[in-house]
């Protein structure tokens, strides 16, 4: 399994998608808004995807991806399987909302609170800092609240997959097993035909070079390079001011977004109808109640002892403080209905059958202007910069356009620097900057742009970041000649023929041992387990461990391109050194990982059969272009 992983690239390579993409935040109007232009690429359900969501998370991933990797080819990072990836992982978010919303689930507000002091850029020397909370918000665009309600929705989402995931179980049978094939220890021996010896059997026929060289004449061209200028507009550079009876008038027109609303803070207890069905619950609630009526202040350890509240329970039942709306219908008018210290009778629930205590009432309050200034001011600036930048867009499109033959006139009414460039080549590489965006570079290349060395037309680089670029040298793909490339030509030619010599006489000595006919001066003994199999080359391991070990010896090989080729004989198998508690938990983690996740997309595939989900192949395909 491990190993299997380890040996095949493709799947490192959709392991990192998945990885990057589970559960990053993302905002609540986004789930339930179309947004945007163009044809929706999706619908789940009633929630629409629409091509500007779409589109905003692809170019998300793209550069989370090339933060991890570093430089990537671009084709890796813009193709069908990706975007299908990124679509499907959307789909996936939308679905749970959906199942989370029907079940009535919420993380409570201490969960909002501890998650976002847990985020290390909030916090200065190790502490919570609520002055930088705000700054980096602000930095960001966004308003406390809207973060606040997006993490909210993150962590609701994560509480529903994770108890999925949760229900994966592995036996101990099955982890064992795999854990004995993992630490299994093989004794081989090697017999490696190097290409190097069959080199002198290798005659080239006349002319074999040249030939080569005339047929792939297009693997001895220097690319074309071009020096480019170009000049930048972003929304950031855009300058905006907002004053003071704009943010007072703002305030006044939305005191009601403004009003902290009542919040109370209980604790319950539950006893679930599913697990005893209703009558016996109702029947067990009661005398929970009895116990609670008898002994109040025993109401956390009566919880932690009966509830069926997985959430809660081990915290003596605290559900922290919640507001209206946040809980289900009959739980909310009990729990609003209460006077602080007070207990509740029995409340049915299509959960089950709780009983309440009202610990603290927080009143409403409305937040004066002082507080909320900040967030305000943020939001006047940034509708006032996204106003302007798309007007300013707008006109820079058409200038770059219009006045193709140089850069200048656009550079002097917004007041831009041209910047120059180094030599490029056609391939995008995100360490050019700006000049990294392979539909930059495609423009740039063009037929048209390369002749008459005009400007691109304004690319968006990045959201609210567009770039125009022109060539100012250029120096097209030019043939090697060949007598300088023939010396390299011929080397390598014969080295392949070498290597078929090698593959061919490889392949006969094995079926001669597999025949019984071991005549050959193995080398020194090797062991190899799963775990460590360092001593083999990569392109040996699955044949090396798929030996049969019921008859011994057992033989194999395998081409080592470039290499040659190696014979192993399998001398014994037996069990491997013992795993320390440490290295073995380890590993039983990663099994129950793979399980719980197995057990998730098992989950979001019945999710799919029971909510209706239509891709717009068309949209998708669109946007592609």
């Amino acid at each position: 399994m491990f190993d299997a992983v380890r040996n095949n690239k493709k799947i490192v390579q959709v392991f990192l998608v998945l990885i990057a993409l589970p559960f990053a935040f993302f905002g609540l109007d986004s789930y339930v808004n179309g947004g945007g232009a163009g044809a929706d690429v999706a619908k789940v359900g009633n929630i629409k995807i629409s091509q500007q969501e779409f589109q905003q998370s692809l170019r998300e991933q793209q550069e989370r991806l090339r933060a991890q990797l570093g430089q990537v080819d671009p084709k890796m990072l813009d193709n069908p399987e990706f975007r299908k990836a990124i679509l499907n992982d959307l789909v996936d978010q939308r679905l749970l909302v959906l199942e989370a919303g029907k079940r009535r689930l919420f993380a409570g507000n201490d969960a909002v609170v501890n998650a976002i002091a847990s985020i290390e850029a909030f916090q200065q020397d190790g502490k919570f800092s609520q002055e930088r909370y705000e700054a980096v918000l602000r930095a960001q665009g966004m308003s406390p609240a809207g973060f606040e309600a997006q993490v909210r929705q993150d962590l609701t989402l994560q509480q529903l997959a994770g108890t999925i995931a949760r229900t994966g179980t592995l036996s101990t049978t099955v982890s064992e097993r795999i854990l004995a094939l993992q630490t299994e220890q093989r004794e081989v021996q090697e017999v490696l035909l190097a290409t190097a010896d069959y080199l002198s059997k290798v005659k080239l026929a006349d002319g074999a070079a040249r030939k080569f060289y005339d047929d792939n004449s297009k693997q001895f061209e220097t690319p074309d390079q071009a020096r480019v200028e170009y000049v930048v507009l972003a929304q950031n550079s855009v300058e905006v001011k907002v004053a003071d009876s704009e943010i007072k008038a703002w305030y006044d027109g939305h005191k009601d977004r403004y009003q902290q609303p009542e919040e109370r803070r209980a604790s319950h207890i539950l006893i679930a109808s599913e697990k005893l069905g209703k009558d016996k619950a109702r029947a067990k609630a009661e005398e929970v109640l009895a116990e609670v009526q008898k002994k109040p202040a025993a109401f956390g350890e009566l919880a932690r002892k009966y509830s069926d509240d997985p959430g809660s329970a081990a915290q003596g039942g605290d559900l922290g403080f919640f507001g209206r709306g946040m809980m289900v219908k009959p739980f909310e008018d009990a729990a609003f209905g209460m006077k602080e210290g007070e207990t509740s009778g029995i409340v049915e629930s299509d959960f089950g059958f709780h009983i309440i205590r009202l610990a603290t009432v927080r009143a409403a309050k409305e937040k004066p202007l002082a507080e909320v200034r900040g967030e305000i001011e943020s939001e006047l600036k940034a509708a006032a910069a996204a106003r302007k930048f798309a007007e300013a867009a707008e006109a820079f499109s058409n200038l770059v356009y219009e006045q193709s033959d140089s850069l200048q006139p656009a550079a002097d009414q917004f007041k831009l620097k041209i910047e120059q460039s180094g030599w490029l080549g056609r391939q995008a590489n995100p360490a050019n900057g700006p000049l990294g965006n392979a539909k930059l570079i495609e423009a740039l290349f063009s037929e048209e742009s390369v002749k008459s060395k005009r400007n691109t037309e304004a690319v968006e680089i990045a959201p609210n970041t567009l770039v125009s670029a022109r060539i100012v040298e250029y120096k097209p793909a030019a043939l090697q000649p060949f007598e300088s490339l023939q010396p390299t030509i011929e080397k390598m030619l014969a080295s392949q023929e070498a290597q078929k010599l090698a593959k061919a006489d490889g392949e006969a000595r094995l079926a001669a041992l597999k025949s019984g006919d071991d005549k050959l001066a193995w080398g020194g003994v090797k062991r190899v387990s799963r775990m460590d199999a360092r001593q083999l080359p990569p392109a040996a391991l699955q044949p090396v461990f798929r030996m049969n070990a019921g008859k011994l010896p057992a033989y194999t090989g395998v081409e080592l391109p470039g290499s040659g080729y190696a014979l192993y004989r399998l001398n014994k198998v037996g069990a491997g050194d013992k795993l320390d508690d440490v290295r073995r938990q380890g590993l039983i983690g990663q099994l129950r990982s793979l399980a719980a996740q197995e057990e998730l997309e098992i989950y979001l595939s019945a999710l799919r059969a029971r909510y209706k989900v239509e891709i717009n192949e068309k949209a998708l395909t669109a946007s592609e272009r």
